[in-house]
């Protein structure tokens, strides 16, 4: 029969589960699936062993450390919201010190993993992402202006540049599109989220634009984006060469993620709204990764 954990032991397992969850792995998980059938997209069937671990650590530790330092900045923030307030550092569970040698730890692990073995771009593009992340976005942005998410998601864009680059030492249209996809997807994958919680967000003084704006002004936001981002996935066909089924699977996608934003605009001013805006914000999560699943098997197809 197994002895019950010491109290050392369950505090080192608490501390351990601290780090990690600055980390944010949900949102880490949600990048690598960007990243993974970029990879092969790019090698145009299976990448080489040894890239592929580079795009699986140094992509997952540079989304580690921008997530890390978002935690550190915005400690004071995630305590006042109900749905962050039990974050590690705004609970005091890490220090402040302690996060900010975990961000520049991981950091140097995803440029020098990525540096050593890929490229210098692959690398560089991993210091940028961390960088419109932790700067641009949560230091700049967030806090200053509704269009925060929309330009700052563009850090969440970066993963499909930094596998392309990673596999073929260059950028081309194709991960750009790839790249636009991911950027238009943002606000209207954000926004129904913003709806939900916008009193938090108000108390935090978090100018998100469900806060400052009219939920019929929001809805139509969300739909002009997500018209955008439906047209540039289809674009991907005559750039990159796809073939009939992510053609086919594209525009279904598309098409049911449109049903969505306007099931969410029809209940604006009814209380079916929240639940709507949710149903949105779950369903663009499975939007993006069979999107990406079409993506990675598409060169395995051959047609």
């Amino acid at each position: 029969m197994a002895s019950a954990p010491t109290l050392d032991e369950t505090r080192v397992t608490d501390r351990i589960r601290s780090y990690i969850a600055m980390t944010k792995p949900r949102i880490i998980e949600l990048l690598l699936v960007t990243a993974i059938p970029t990879m092969f997209l790019a090698a145009e069937g299976l990448p080489t062993l040894r890239s592929a671990i580079a795009v699986l650590v140094g992509g997952a530790a540079a989304a580690a450390a921008a997530n890390t330092f978002n935690s550190v900045y915005d400690r004071d923030v995630d305590a006042v919201m109900a749905r962050t307030h039990d974050r590690p550092l705004a609970r005091g569970a890490v220090s402040l010190r302690a996060g900010l040698i975990q961000g520049s730890i991981l950091t140097v692990v995803s440029a020098l993993v990525l540096a050593l073995l890929t490229n210098p771009l692959a690398a560089g593009l991993s210091l940028v992402a961390i960088a419109l992340y932790s700067v641009g976005y949560t230091m700049i942005l967030k806090r200053r202006t509704t269009q925060n998410i929309v330009w700052g998601g563009a850090a969440g864009c970066m993963p499909v540049l930094i596998a392309w680059a990673a596999i073929t030492g260059s950028l081309t249209w194709t991960p750009v599109v790839l790249f636009l996809v991911v950027f238009f997807w943002t606000p209207p994958h954000y926004w129904p989220l913003a709806m939900k919680y916008r009193e938090e967000y108000r108390q935090a003084g978090i100018p998100m634009l469900p806060v400052v704006a009219t939920d019929r002004v929001v809805a139509r936001q969300i739909i002009v984006y997500s018209w955008v981002m439906v047209a540039v996935s289809l674009a991907l066909v005559p750039v990159a060469g796809m073939g009939v089924v992510y053609l086919v699977g594209a525009a279904a996608l598309g098409a049911l993620f449109l049903v969505l934003a306007y099931r969410v605009r029809s209940s604006v001013g009814s209380a079916d709204l929240d639940r709507r805006a949710m149903r949105l914000f779950h369903g663009s999560i499975t939007y993006l990764a069979i999107l990406f699943l079409l993506v990675g098997v598409d060169p395995f197809l051959g047609w």
